[in-house]
């Protein structure tokens, strides 16, 4: 399956809100290598001929799609997969608008799909008939399913903590946890971290939203002079943490897999973290659209999401995934149930409604 692969991936770029962006190394552990789960039949429904042309974000993403997705679909669907690495909105829009649709199938975030439909119509409507009873209405929307959870969560070492953070106002508290701090900016187009600058401020997680501006960037004005970077790209909060230039940061989840890996104390602590996902959407006049949504109804089924969680620390929006993942890979997941209840699901419509001003205000703020 070679063919899948791309010698060169690009960074993703933002249009609304950003997706996963993550990267850690693909992961099968030896424990787990007799529990991956086969699947050898499927719904006729899914069945098929021709190909599929899928755009993702390249990297070690890809490479858990292709053993996790692409390969069991093509053997069991008679459907082929072209992989394609840079998924990107901007393109999308363009395709569409031109028509010339290079993709039948796109992984984003949900926010960008809904910021890009918002302008005019780009995605086509997914089939919920063929969707798998599985997959938790909560992931599902009308021009696209979510299919990927992750979490954006603090992350600390534990060579330069004493005790375990839990939750805003440890991250926030710099006498009883000492040490600078990184957070996410606005740089590279994402969203700042307002529902922890709230959450430290001892607003209640079920109370964020909507968010009070005012009160975020008064809470973020205690602990500007400690945050010494405020990072763009997933990989700088692990290099912060690697080279001990920082004892918290906030983090995407999927990079800290790496960071341990390469025996670095760190820890995550996913109090309070937001709980996030990455979705696929179908362009308008996708060429091979039927193939795409049996592709999107196959991929959210049971074993295949949890075949991802093998390869990547990504949760499954498939109830039944659980069944399949043993305890100590899904203890580390964001979709376990013991971590989900801790996690505050991110409000991808107050962030499309509130973008402009959000981001500006912040921006402003953080130069003055």
């Amino acid at each position: 399956m070679s063919k899948l692969r791309s010698t060169r991936f690009g960074r993703r770029t933002t249009l609304g809100l950003l997706g996963a962006g993550l990267a850690a190394p693909f992961i099968r552990p030896a424990a787990a290598q007799a529990a991956w789960p086969e699947q050898t039949t499927i719904p006729d429904i899914l069945k098929g001929s021709g190909e599929v042309r899928i755009a993702g974000f390249g990297g070690t993403m890809n490479d858990a799609q292709i053993k996790a997705y692409y390969e069991p679909f093509e053997k069991i669907s008679g459907i082929k997969v072209r992989a394609f690495p840079g998924s990107d909105p901007t393109k999308i829009k363009a395709m569409v608008e031109t028509g010339n649709v290079e993709w039948d199938l796109a992984q984003l975030s949900r926010g960008s799909i809904m910021n890009l439909q918002k302008r005019g119509d780009y995605f086509e409507k997914i089939d919920y008939d063929i969707v798998d009873s599985g997959v938790d209405p909560a992931y599902r929307f009308e021009y696209g399913l979510e299919m990927l959870v992750w979490a954006q969560v603090l992350a600390y070492r534990k060579d330069l903590v004493k005790g375990e953070p839990k939750g805003w106002a440890d991250f926030w508290d710099t006498k009883k946890f000492p040490g600078e701090r990184a957070m996410y900016g606005t740089t590279s187009g994402g969203f700042p971290e307002m529902e922890f600058a709230l959450m430290a401020a001892g607003v209640p997680p079920d109370k964020v939203y909507p968010i009070d501006i005012d009160k975020a960037l008064a809470s973020y004005e205690k602990i500007k002079k400690d945050v010494i970077k405020w990072w763009d790209t997933g990989a700088v909060p692990i290099q912060l943490l690697t080279d001990r230039e920082v004892s918290m940061t906030t983090v995407w989840n999927g990079r800290m897999a790496a960071l341990q890996a390469a025996g670095v104390p760190a820890e995550i602590s996913w109090a309070q973290g937001l709980s996030k996902r990455d979705a696929w959407g179908i362009p308008k006049g996708a060429k091979n659209k039927a193939n795409a949504m049996k592709f999107v109804a196959y991929s959210t089924m049971a074993i295949p999401q949890a075949r991802i969680a093998f390869a990547i620390p990504y949760g499954s929006v498939n109830n039944a995934s659980n069944e399949y993942i043993p305890p100590d890979r899904l203890a580390v997941l964001p979709s376990a149930p013991d971590i989900k209840k801790q996690l505050l699901n991110y409000n991808y419509d107050w962030w499309i409604d509130n973008r402009e001003a959000a981001v500006n205000r912040f921006n402003k703020w953080l130069l003055s």
